[in-house]
């Protein structure tokens, strides 16, 4: 029985899972959109939205902890710097699944758009000021 045993297996070992997703998180930092299946989307959801919490707090610990998953000094320095500045005000929602229509072509796995989400510039449309609507009214009216 596999009580309180959470995330897929997706067939692979301990070991070369943790490798993938760390390859995959790098490739989702460096590009900002990857394609993958869908299964393999879902628990990567959670590696990226841990790093992007990391790169929330921006302080050593939380920097050494997000080499540890990138392992270069580059990303981490663009995570910190880049992406996660976009994120803040944010609780959650950073990361984006979007399926596609066509499965892979070689075994018919659901396939998907993997992308990080444009959260600044929704909080930035909903800041822009309306029109002030006094100077409308007195310029309507007729001059005698």
């Amino acid at each position: 029985m596999r009580h309180n045993k959470s995330g897929r297996k997706l067939n692979r070992n301990s070991s070369h899972r943790s490798a993938m997703f760390k390859n995959m998180a790098r490739a989702v930092f460096t590009f900002e959109t990857i394609r993958t299946t869908e299964a393999k989307a879902k628990e990567l959801r959670s590696v990226v939205d841990g790093l992007i919490t990391l790169a929330l707090k921006n302080d050593l610990p939380a920097r050494r902890q997000a080499y540890k998953v990138l392992g270069n000094h580059k990303l981490v320095k663009h995570l910190f710097d880049e992406v996660g500045p976009r994120f803040t005000g944010g609780n959650g929602g950073y990361t984006r699944i979007v399926k596609l229509s066509q499965p892979r072509v070689g075994d018919s796995a659901p396939m998907v758009i993997f992308e990080l989400t444009k959260l600044a510039e929704k909080k930035v449309e909903e800041k822009a000021p309306a029109a002030p609507a006094t100077e409308d009214k007195a310029e309507a009216k007729p001059a005698e």
